[in-house]
């Protein structure tokens, strides 16, 4: 028979097992009901091969970009590029300022359907507002050129903004982008078009013709030699816009 044993004011009381009893606070019940529901519960529920919403949508999430990622640097173009590779087409877009993204290339000027005139060339370019691409390939099959803020003008001085940078595919794909040391970042008049400066070098230079070429390292961008050598001579030039 079990004892009955008397607290406060004569309430009896069953007797206690204190084999069996474990009195805890009740911050502390609810800290460990907390750690039951998250760390624990889950190491439970891998142990026991269970994929719980969590994980569910995280594999998800993670298969969405993989077979998104892609595709969002795959621009559509008006024209086939006969100097870029899908590859290199993505390695560029990556790198282009954002205001230029969601927008299709459209080829405004390529030596092969306008010939080798800068003169030409700035016609192209009227009635433009984007940004351009200037891809160079030259002689010796290097492929390397300019993200230029804005088209392409004939002006008394330097002009654009630090949006402007040079890349390379020569050997490996580099850019070099605004240094903030200068805002040499384009100048173009009849006889030239430039990009960068400072001590004198110009990080690209294309003569009237675009027949002659030179690229060296200046301050504007950091940048090395673009091409394999300094002077170089030009094979072909695509300019695309992003409208």
């Amino acid at each position: 028979m079990s004892r009955l044993w008397y607290g406060k004011k004569g309430r009896k009381h069953q007797p206690v097992n204190h084999k069996y009893a474990l009195v805890v606070s009740v911050a502390e019940y609810h800290r460990r009901i907390d750690a039951l529901n998250s760390e624990e519960l889950r190491t439970l529920c891998r142990r026991l091969q269970i994929t719980t919403r969590e994980d569910n949508n995280s594999k998800q999430a993670t298969n969405i970009k993989t077979d998104l990622e892609p595709e969002a640097f795959r621009p559509n173009l008006s024209d086939p590029s006969e100097l870029l590779q899908p590859e290199q087409i993505e390695k560029l877009t990556k790198s282009l300022p954002p205001r230029t993204i969601g927008y299709p290339w459209t080829l405004v000027y390529s030596t092969a359907k306008h010939g080798m005139s800068l003169k030409t060339l700035y016609r192209t370019m009227l009635g433009l507002d984007t940004p351009v691409l200037l891809v160079i390939k030259d002689s010796d099959g290097q492929v390397f050129g300019a993200l230029a803020s804005e088209p392409f003008k004939v002006s008394d001085g330097f002009y654009g903004t630090g949006e402007t940078f040079m890349f390379t595919f020569s050997p490996d794909f580099e850019v070099f982008k605004w240094t903030g040391d200068n805002m040499f970042f384009i100048k173009g008049d009849m006889d030239s078009l430039a990009f960068g400066g400072g001590g004198g070098e110009f990080a690209l230079w294309l003569d009237g013709d675009l027949y002659h070429g030179r690229s060296h390292s200046c301050k504007t961008f950091g940048n090395h030699t673009l091409s394999k050598q300094e002077d170089f001579t030009i094979q072909d030039i695509e300019i695309w816009a992003f409208e």
